[in-house]
């Protein structure tokens, strides 16, 4: 089974810096699709970062391009989130996902749904950012 634990996340003032982890166990990376998640209080939620293993195609917010980076150490089954330069409208809970990759991109789908099924997700964890 599929599961996906997060930590790293708390309260900082804006500019400063977070980086939040995922480990993850019951499958290999190479064969799924991995992405970070945000939601604020009264929203569904919209993928940050989400990427495709296999050949690293890739979703990027627009709103974080140039300040947050994902990345993975395969060897700890852990996928990471580093998020620079907050912004207090970052503020939001923040989930890892996972998902079998569509065979193809699907050209109908929004966001990180394009690259994969993201059926599987940890509890989250919470980002505060002060102004």
């Amino acid at each position: 089974e599929v599961q996906l634990v997060e930590s790293g996340g708390g309260l900082v003032q804006a500019g400063g810096s977070l980086r939040l982890s995922c480990v993850a166990s019951g499958f290999t990376f190479e064969d799924y699709a991995i992405g970070w998640f945000c939601q604020v209080p009264g929203k569904g939620r919209e993928g940050v970062i989400c990427i495709r293993m296999s050949d690293g195609e890739r979703y990027d917010l627009d709103s974080v391009k140039g300040r947050f980076t994902m990345s993975s150490d395969n060897a700890k089954n852990t996928v990471y989130l580093q998020m620079n330069n907050l912004k207090p409208e970052d503020a939001a809970r923040y989930y890892c996902a996972a998902g079998k990759p569509w065979d193809v991109p699907a050209t109908n789908g929004h966001g990180c749904y394009r690259l994969g099924h993201f059926g599987s997700w940890g509890l989250g964890t919470q980002v505060t950012v002060s102004s």
